[in-house]
């Protein structure tokens, strides 16, 4: 995981970097705190510490408990000079807020605060998270100090419009959301962050739609959000995630390979090239069993008020055909959307697809069917059934690639066989 160093400036806004900072924790990142004396009149420091569990430094000439090291790591033996100490050890320093006032003082290569003077000093990535009023970010002033600091390799995150500090007003300035200023971090720190550090994973999300004519076709109603949140969480367990994504309208996380498709051909064919080189399949996507044998190559019109019979074929069995040439060391993980909590369905397809486990979900219950927010799965599997409670699909997402954590450290002996 990364070492983040976050410098907070004055701004109303600096209550988003406390949520930052433990959102960084809790994903397992290291994180320190820097604050100029202006934002400690916003919040205080111990708020910071009592989430990251260290020292926040705001004088330069203030000694550091730490003595520079961030949570997790040894304290050394000598007393080192603060500043330069605990950037040296940083993997990337982002400032947010980053006042007006503090812009220019980094443009400018000020150095008059702790803050300041620790990112001059600093050799990892940097960034900077402007918020203010739109006015005030607007200014030719703060726009050509935003302009040399880009020119210097320094990260800028751009703020979000919407609502500002100032009653009533509305425009660009407000500090974008944590998670979005923590997917700028990760995406800045060079180097794996995670425990998956070089495994190689495949996610399919979404569902196909198999073309009846040029304007209708044979579709379910699959969102891909599963899918997404498992390929976003396993990137951020350090892995290197191809997403095969079947109609799936949202964007995943920059640093994911996408490859989009249509049809249950095509997205056979995308995880058939894909798949030897894959140490983790997770088959979320949600393939169509049928499609029309034979689809219109003009728009099928309606005549009279007659019937119309469509003939229908079966599509390939996507995840039995993977499963069946796979290797010695590969996982792979199916999903299986049900109308009902059936569980003889989920270990019958277990067994028919030469899986590891099967995800099973009741789609007909509204708080977690199609589009939702949420999901609550059991997890099938040879040695028994798992239970994960009703969560955000990014928590049961987290649940599913434990179980794939714990399938990868038996042996190679006690994972599924393709099945004849």
């Amino acid at each position: 995981m990364a070492r983040i160093l976050l410098g907070v400036s004055g701004g109303i806004s600096a209550y988003k970097s406390l949520e930052l900072a433990r959102l960084a924790t809790k994903e397992g990142h290291a994180v320190r705190v820097v604050m100029t004396p202006t934002a400690e009149k916003f919040i205080g420091r111990a708020s910071f510490e009592g989430i990251v569990g260290a020292p926040v430094l705001i004088d330069e000439f203030e000694r550091d408990p730490a003595r520079g090291a961030f949570p997790g790591d040894p304290v050394p033996e000598h007393d080192p000079i603060g500043h330069l100490e605990v950037v040296a050890n940083a993997d990337a320093y982002l400032v947010a807020p980053a006042s007006a006032n503090t812009i220019a003082k980094l443009a400018a290569g000020i150095a008059d605060s702790m803050l300041t003077t620790s990112f001059l000093a600093c050799e990892a990535p940097r960034l900077v998270a402007p918020a203010m009023n739109d006015r005030m970010f607007r200014d030719a002033a703060t726009q050509a100090n935003l302009a040399a600091l880009r020119q210097r390799g320094i990260t800028v995150i751009e703020p979000d419009e919407g609502a500002l500090a100032s009653r009533g007003e509305h425009g660009v300035g407000r500090l974008p959301e944590p998670r979005a200023l923590l997917d700028a971090i990760e995406q800045a720190a060079p180097g794996p962050i995670g425990p998956w550090d070089g495994l190689r994973v495949l996610v399919s999300a979404g569902g196909t739609r198999e073309p009846i004519d040029p304007v209708r076709f044979i579709g379910n109603r699959s969102s891909g959000r599963m899918g997404l949140a498992l390929a976003e969480r396993a990137a951020r367990r350090g892995a290197e995630v191809t997403l095969v994504a079947a109609n799936v309208s949202m964007q995943a996380l920059p640093g994911i390979r996408r490859v989009d498709v249509e049809t249950a051909a095509e997205l056979a064919g995308a995880l058939d090239r894909e798949f030897d080189s894959t140490d983790v399949l997770v088959m979320a996507a949600a393939p169509a069993d049928f499609r029309p044998r034979r689809a219109a190559g003009e728009k099928i019109h309606r005549e009279g008020s007659g019937g119309f019979e469509l003939d229908l074929e079966a599509t390939e069995d996507i995840l039995a055909s993977l499963s069946a040439r796979r290797r010695e060391g590969q996982t792979i993980i199916g999903f299986a959307a049900e109308t009902d909590a059936d569980l003889s369905r989920a270990h019958e397809k277990l067994e028919r697809k030469g899986a590891d486990a099967i995800v099973l979900n009741d789609v007909s219950r509204s708080e977690i069917g199609f589009e939702s927010t949420d999901n609550e799965v059991v997890i099938v599997e040879r040695s028994g059934e798992r239970q994960v409670p009703l969560a955000s699909k990014e928590a049961v997402a987290d649940a599913i690639l434990d179980r794939v954590d714990a399938l990868r450290s038996e042996s190679p002996a006690g994972r599924a066989k393709p099945q004849n």
